[in-house]
């Protein structure tokens, strides 16, 4: 027989097609490929939570891998002490009251769905930059920005709206009156007064009995009926909030109403590893916003009794093992060296969190003082971990300040798209910090607000490794040994409840991170000097925020009937079960 001879190069070239296509199969795609961003927020997470922030106590080794192979930032602040402006403001690198995230009252987010203020569309989110850059978007989980403005499906201020393809979660928030046994009528004692009422009953009975005033019978028996009627007015109202509030979406559909919380984390979860699994082939950007830890405190059957701090420990625990599932779909679907990942709490933890029942919920936040609604560093230094193997150097630790606005023009720059150049933006690139090619902190200044008040400034001096803070007003605490606001549950911003300071109150967070001794005139030769520079950044700064309708007036804010979303008639109740 005879011998086939092929020449080599001709070989070469039958091979090589199948070659390649298994080698497409077998790789991710390439290094030169816009990298995937999976960008993980907790709801109230302390910073002293954490293994790798010095907790000792919880256990969350798959948070602490995260930070052991990538960055951890130590000087990482939260823009807004509390979660709606927070979020508006990393998503879209800006200071909240550009964008009318912030109110004058008392209220700082939204506590109903069926409230018309939310993030104006005129906003630009980096998940809207990312899709025009044609990645896959998705948001699992909070979103509490807003859902409707003029009807109860015009979903104006829907994530949808705001440039994410797919969203599975609560468009609110998690509220106590989602889980059996609280909020509901059962409460009623703490909506009516029923102790003034009896002590008045109780005394137009003793009048009568005693003849100094002759009370009718028909008078009794209407103040007793009044008070049956106002009883189950309120009652009815309060045994229906959870119908009204607690809804979970399926892009605009309700689809459970009120949901389940107990495993609504693993159903996250589920969701965010089949969107990644869905989309591997392409650029994709997941926002995976835990409902946890925020109150009401939940926790699925198998975390439930494993901590040593309760509930608030349990629900650590699984908001680690739900980042480990993360993690590991990740390593699964080779795409480790192809994503950004990065983990970060809204604000600090909630130290005044009690339970209804009187237990307490709160996280840690390490040696920083106070926590949530303030912004003592224990309300805005926050977790902030970023992870990309193989382009960004792992174990190291970076202590210059950063904000989670930067996020907003690293994703911008990382995906192809330009930093808006017709509005101020707050943030600015991380990737030098955290490829090391950078020392300094690009945040000379970071100005926090309170509502719509500017509450002090953080000032990191060119040469110089002092961050200087003033604060202009501080919160009146109570009781007064701790550092939180236990009589009003959060503490607010307006005159009743702050204490002004002139000069303002200046501290050195280099050598003083837990604020407990101001500097004075008598302890720092430039006192003066330092609050003058910082009063003169202050007064450019308000220079530069143009006036924008406020979206926390009390007519945003307020509940309206005919904005409730609801996936049946309010005839049944708003009651639904359409997503098992």
């Amino acid at each position: 027989m005879k011998s086939t001879w092929l020449p080599s190069s001709l070989l070469l070239l039958l091979l090589l097609p199948p070659l390649l296509l298994a080698v497409s199969r077998a790789s991710p795609r390439g290094s030169g490929d816009k990298p995937n961003f999976v960008l993980m927020m907790v709801d109230d997470l302390g910073i002293g939570d954490l293994g790798c922030y010095g907790n000792t106590t919880l256990r969350t080794p798959n948070i602490d891998r995260l930070a052991q192979e990538g960055v951890k930032l130590t000087h990482h602040i939260a823009a807004a002490s509390l979660c709606t402006p927070s979020r508006a403001a990393f998503l879209t690198g800006r200071y909240p009251i550009r964008s009318g995230i912030a109110g004058s009252g008392l209220l700082g987010v939204y506590i109903f769905n069926a409230a018309s203020g939310g993030l104006p569309s005129r906003e630009v989110t980096f998940a809207k930059l990312a899709k025009q850059q044609g990645y896959e978007t998705a948001l699992i989980g909070k979103w509490h920005l807003g859902l409707n403005c003029e009807s109860s499906d015009d979903h104006c201020h829907h994530p949808g709206v705001h440039g994410f393809s797919y969203f599975f979660g609560i468009p609110l928030t998690n509220l106590r009156d989602c889980q059996p046994g609280h909020g509901t009528a059962f409460q009623i004692h703490k909506y009516l007064p029923y102790t003034t009422l009896g002590l008045v009953l109780v005394t137009a009975a003793l009048l009568h009995c005693s003849g100094i005033i002759a009370v009718g019978r028909q008078l009794t028996l209407s103040l007793l009926a009044l008070l049956a009627v106002a009883t189950g007015l309120t009652a009815g109202f309060i045994a229906t909030v959870p119908y009204f509030n607690c809804v979970l979406m399926r892009d605009h559909r309700v689809v459970e109403q009120p949901f389940t919380s107990e495993n609504l984390t693993q159903r996250m979860t589920h969701e965010a590893v089949d969107f990644m699994e869905r989309n591997s082939a392409k650029p994709f950007l997941l926002f995976f916003s835990f409902v946890q830890v925020h109150t009401a405190m939940f926790a699925s059957a198998a975390f439930r009794g494993t901590s040593r701090h309760g509930i608030y420990g349990d629900a650590v625990h699984e908001v680690d093992w739900s980042v480990g599932q993360i993690m590991q779909t990740l390593d699964r679907l080779k795409l480790g060296e192809n994503t950004l990942v990065y983990l970060t709490s809204d604000q600090g933890a909630h130290v005044e969190e009690v339970s209804a029942r009187g237990e307490v919920h709160r996280g840690w936040n390490g040696k920083y003082k106070a926590g949530k609604s303030t912004n003592w560093e224990g309300g805005i230094r926050v977790p902030g971990i970023l992870r990309w193997l193989g382009h960004i150097p792992g174990g190291r630790q970076v202590d210059e300040p950063t904000s989670n606005m930067d996020l907003f023009p690293t994703v911008a720059r990382l995906s192809g798209a330009s930093v808006p150049e017709d509005r101020e933006i707050d943030g600015h690139d991380l990737m030098g910090l955290l490829r090391g090619t950078v020392q300094r902190s690009s945040h000379e200044f970071l100005f926090h607000y309170c509502n719509t008040y500017l509450n002090a400034v953080r000032w990191h001096p060119q040469n110089s490794s002092s961050v200087w803070k003033a604060f202009y007003f501080t919160p009146n605490f109570y009781p007064l040994n701790e550092a939180a606001c236990a009589h009003t549950h959060v503490c607010f911003c307006t005159s009743d409840y702050v204490t002004h300071h002139d000069p303002p109150l200046l501290f050195d967070l280099s050598r003083d991170p837990s604020e407990t001794t101001p500097r004075t005139p008598d302890t720092e030769p430039a006192f003066h000097a330092i609050l003058a520079t910082m009063e003169a950044a202050a007064e450019a700064h308000r220079r530069s925020v143009k006036p924008a309708e406020s979206q926390m007036s009390v007519g945003k804010v307020m509940w309206k009937p005919w904005l409730q979303p609801c996936c049946s008639t309010l005839g049944q109740l708003c009651q639904c079960q359409q997503d098992k």
